[in-house]
């Protein structure tokens, strides 16, 4: 499902201008995005959290050149699901 499917399908089931839509759903990845990079976590009760992971420094290879790299430890955003949610996916996606 792409952004665009998602925007039809609230403006669908909720009756709202699919603008409208289209707009909150912008407003709320600014506002994800803007948590993360202020370093607060954003908790989604029931559905889950967007985080940020903090990847350990580690040895890579760089196979073109068959050389050892060290891959700096860095933050990344994640996406953790509520047990609910997965638990849900697990028992209705087979």
């Amino acid at each position: 499902m792409t952004k665009a499917d998602l925007v039809a399908e609230i403006a669908n089931k909720t009756g709202i201008d699919k603008g409208a839509v289209q707009q909150v759903v912008e407003q709320f990845m600014i506002v994800v995005k803007g948590s993360l990079l202020k370093k607060e976590n954003v908790y989604l009760r029931g559905f889950g959290s967007f985080i940020i992971k903090e990847r350990a420094q580690k040895t890579g290879r760089n196979i073109s050149k068959n050389t050892t790299i060290v891959i700096p430890a860095h933050k990344i955003p994640s996406f953790k699901p509520a047990k609910s949610f997965s638990n849900t996916i697990k028992a209705k996606v087979k």
